[in-house]
């Protein structure tokens, strides 16, 4: 393995705002975009709302000489959005589709047709096998009242469950993206508990940026000033996370974001701020690795588990929320669709009253009938389709609850076991690359 003494990797991370038409100045903003990371030259770069894939093609042949590898990530019926360019190779990558993402009849907001997901990337930086992850969340639209909390909490499940099966070995991890949910939120601290990456904006040594790390600002010229109530300073929905393994520690020694305007631009980059960490590898010594393979105390750990058991059965309750209101809009497109039935069998049964009783008139004008017919049919194939779209949320989220049910179980086996757990066990190990509250994760 390569000398990592003082390695560092610059990640960039930007929510690219790219779609095409709707988005202002977006040719211009793919041009500025480019130019910048073509100065800079970023190890990682991490790319959302690139929905147009010949700004993709644009931006790797832009960037040919200074990050020749790269991936972009389809999905959905417009495409996930999401982009990756390193300087490193990419040996492999991944695209995992969330299960839950939105309803196709909210066309204004559009995150179904995104189909929203999570890329991964394996790749070598200096001998060392690096996963680096990008993926952007649902969207919130309305703090207040957030029908779609349940679909982005399964999604952070469904990430950090992606993250911990696929990291396993990995001797660093990287995520950044558009989580679409503030620090404190039940989809953030269930991704970090989980899975132990940590935040850039709360390890690093010295940070640049606008005040409390926000990457949604009332400055930004793009910005919808609605979207940031009751927040008026902006709002942290943008991150790069980040850990190391047994064989390597990652520190963020800084971290920059920009700041709405753009020094001799006209305008910024994105509605978005761009987001810089600089991260520094060292490689344990031959002498510390299994010295520095070790448990916290067991108060420590046990406190962890604990924390851990309340985060998942938080997610659970919301979960139970979406699976009630799925219940309820099932049933109302199931009466619905009974109804449009009704009203095409009185019909049938009106029309064929000329038929029945010879010479009798057509009580209704032929022009009336079609109209209400085809109202009915499209009663009947409209109730039909959201009913099959219902049924599949259930099972989403009924899937999604139970392994949460089975999650929850089992960290309080573990929690219970804890005054009885030895340290020096061999099999109570974590694997590589996992901290020790992922060593206590449950078996699913």
């Amino acid at each position: 393995m390569a000398n990592t003494d003082s390695v560092r990797i610059r990640v960039f991370s930007l929510n690219c705002w790219g779609i095409r038409v709707l988005s202002k100045q977006c040719g211009q903003r793919y041009t500025m975009i480019g130019d910048m990371l073509c100065k800079e030259e970023h190890d990682i770069v991490l790319l959302q709302e690139v929905w147009s894939e010949k700004d993709f093609l644009f931006l790797k042949k832009k960037l040919s000489c200074s990050h020749p590898h790269s991936s972009y990530f389809k999905s959905g019926v417009i495409g996930s959005g999401l982009a990756l360019f390193s300087k490193h190779r990419i040996h492999d990558t991944f695209l995992y589709r969330f299960s839950l993402n939105g309803y196709p009849y909210m066309a204004h907001h559009g995150d179904w047709f995104g189909g929203k997901a999570v890329g991964m990337a394996v790749v070598n930086i200096r001998g060392l096998t690096a996963h680096v992850y990008v993926t952007h969340l649902h969207a919130e639209y309305c703090r207040e009242k957030d029908s779609y909390l349940p679909h982005r909490v399964v999604q952070a499940w469904e990430l950090q469950k992606f993250v911990r099966h696929t990291s396993v070995g990995a001797d660093l991890v990287i995520l950044g993206g558009d989580l679409n949910m503030h620090p404190q939120d039940l989809g953030t601290r269930l991704l970090r508990s989980y899975t132990g990456l940590r935040d850039s904006y709360v390890e690093t040594e010295k940070f640049d940026g606008c005040e409390g790390g926000v990457t949604l600002i009332a400055d930004n010229p793009f910005t919808n000033k609605k979207e940031l109530i009751p927040f008026e300073t902006g709002i942290r929905i943008d991150y790069i996370l980040f850990k190391g393994s047994s064989k390597v520690d990652l520190h963020c020694d800084s971290m920059v974001t920009t700041k709405g305007s753009i020094p001799d631009h006209p305008f910024p980059y994105s509605d978005h701020e761009a987001l810089t960490s600089e991260l520094r590898l060292e490689q344990h010594a031959a002498q510390e690795t299994r010295k520095d393979q070790h448990y916290d105390d067991k108060d420590t750990n046990a406190a962890r588990v604990a924390e851990l058991v309340d985060i998942v059965t938080e997610a659970r309750t919301e979960v139970k929320v979406g699976l009630h209101c799925a219940e309820r809009m099932r049933f109302t497109a199931t009466r619905t669709g009974i109804m449009g039935l009704a009203l095409l069998i009185l019909e049938l049964a009106i029309a064929a009253v000329p038929w029945l009783a010879l010479g009798a008139e057509q009580p209704f004008p032929l022009t009336s009938f079609y109209l209400l017919a085809a109202l009915c049919f499209a009663i009947l194939l409209t109730t039909f389709m959201l009913y099959i779209f219902y049924t599949m949320e259930l099972k989403s989220l009924q899937g999604a609850e139970d392994q949460m049910r089975l999650a929850v179980g089992s960290l309080q086996e573990n929690l219970r076991g804890f005054p009885l757990a030895q340290p020096q066990d061999s099999q109570r190990k974590p694997p590589e690359g996992l901290s020790a509250v992922s060593a206590v994760e449950p078996e699913e």
